[in-house]
C-alpha cells in the first residue's frame, strides 16, 4: 500500500476505509462485521480511516474506535468532522433517525460552526473513539454555513493544529468550488472532495485541483463510484447518480467507459478508483465498506494493474479531458 503525504508530513494510504456504514447507513450493520472491516483493511496496508458524528449519531465513531483500540497508535491516521453538534433528543428517542441511518433518534444534530461548537465536537468524537487525539479533522459539509465556517469555523482548527492537538485540517464537501475558495482564504492541509473528480465527472479541474496544487494542499477523494452508477462492471438501467435516479444520457455515457475498460481487461469499478490517483495533488481516495467482503473487493480494485493506453483511449473517445497528464499510474 503506497503512502502520499501532506505538506505538513502526514502519510495517508493511497487507498483509505470510509466508515460512514458502521453507522448503518441505509441497513444495520453488526459490531462484527466492522471490526472485521477493520482487521481486513489493516492486513491490506490500509492505515487511513475517515469516520465523522453525522454517521449513525456517533455509532461509526465509536465503532471505529473499539475495532483501532488495539493497534499502535502512531500507525493510522484518522479523520473525523465538525459542525453538526450532537445533543440529547430524549423526545425523539423511540423514533429512527431521519437521515439514512438505521439508529435511534435519541440525538439530534445541531449545525454549529462556532470556536465553541468545534471544541465540544472534537471533545465528543474523542470521547467516542477512545482516541488519545484526532490527527485529521474537516469542517463538514458547510454549504449553508459558509461565513461562519471559512472564518470562525476553520480558524478553530488551526488553533487546534497549531497547538498540537491536530496534524491537518480542512473541509469535506461535495462541491468543490467553495473547497478551492477555503484553499484561497486559509492555510490548511486537506480537503476532501465527493462526485467531483471522477472518472465520469471531472469539475474539480476546473477549480479545485489547480488551486490545491499551487498551494500544496492535498486532496482526499471520496465517491468515486458517483453514487453507485461505477461501482459494477456494467452500469445499472436503474443506477443511481448524485444519490438520484441516473439519466439515460449519464448511463450511456458510464457504459461506453465500461466497454473501453473491458477492452483493456480492466474492470469499470478498478479504473474508477485508479483515475483520481492519477492527479499530482491527490493523496488518497477513500472508499466506504460495510464488511471485510467489500473491503477486499475494495483492495484488489486497488491492486489492479491499469495500463496506460486506457486513458489514453478514454481521451481519445473524448470521455476523459487531456486538461492534466502525469505518469502517474499503475
Amino acid at each position: 500500500m503506497r503512502i502520499r503525504a501532506t505538506k505538513r508530513g502526514l502519510p495517508l494510504t493511497e487507498l483509505g476505509l470510509g466508515v460512514a456504514q458502521f453507522g448503518n447507513l441505509y441497513r444495520e450493520t453488526t459490531d462484527a462485521d466492522s471490526t472485521a472491516a477493520v482487521d481486513t483493511a489493516w492486513e491490506s496496508g490500509i492505515r487511513y480511516f475517515d469516520t465523522a458524528p453525522h454517521y449513525g449519531l456517533g455509532l461509526s465513531e465509536r465503532r471505529l474506535g473499539a475495532a483501532l483500540a488495539s493497534r499502535p497508535r502512531d500507525e493510522f491516521v484518522v479523520s473525523s468532522k465538525v459542525g453538526r453538534v450532537l445533543e440529547p433528543s430524549p423526545e425523539t428517542a423511540h423514533l429512527t433517525d431521519g437521515e439514512g441511518f438505521v439508529v435511534p433518534a435519541s440525538l439530534k444534530r445541531v449545525w454549529d460552526f462556532s470556536r465553541d461548537g468545534i471544541l465540544r465536537s472534537v471533545e465528543a468524537t474523542l470521547k467516542r473513539t477512545g482516541l488519545d487525539r484526532i490527527d485529521v479533522l474537516y469542517l463538514h459539509d458547510p454549504d449553508d454555513h459558509w461565513a461562519e465556517a471559512s472564518t470562525t469555523g476553520i480558524g478553530a482548527l488551526i488553533e487546534l493544529r497549531e497547538q498540537g492537538l491536530v496534524r491537518a485540517v480542512g473541509a469535506g464537501m461535495n462541491q468543490s468550488a467553495a473547497l478551492a475558495e477555503l484553499i484561497r482564504v486559509a492555510d490548511i492541509d486537506l480537503v476532501m472532495v465527493a462526485g467531483r473528480f471522477t472518472l465520469l465527472e471531472q469539475g474539480a479541474l476546473d477549480d479545485l485541483l489547480p488551486i490545491a496544487s499551487e498551494r500544496g494542499v492535498g486532496v482526499v477523494v471520496a465517491g468515486v463510484y458517483n453514487s453507485g452508477l461505477l461501482s459494477r462492471d456494467r452500469p445499472a438501467s436503474d443506477a443511481k447518480y448524485n444519490y438520484e435516479q441516473a439519466p439515460a444520457e449519464v448511463i450511456a455515457r458510464a457504459t461506453r467507459i465500461a466497454e473501453i475498460c473491458e477492452s483493456h481487461g480492466v474492470t469499470l469499478p478498478a479504473a474508477a478508483l485508479a483515475y483520481p490517483l492519477l492527479h499530482p495533488a491527490v493523496v488518497s481516495v477513500v472508499v466506504g465498506a460495510r464488511d471485510p467482503r467489500q473491503v477486499a473487493g475494495s483492495v484488489e480494485r486497488y491492486l489492479t494493474p491499469i495500463p496506460e493506453e486506457l486513458w489514453s483511449d478514454l481521451r481519445s473517445a473524448g470521455l476523459l479531458p487531456t486538461s492534466f497528464l502525469t505518469g502517474r499510474h499503475r
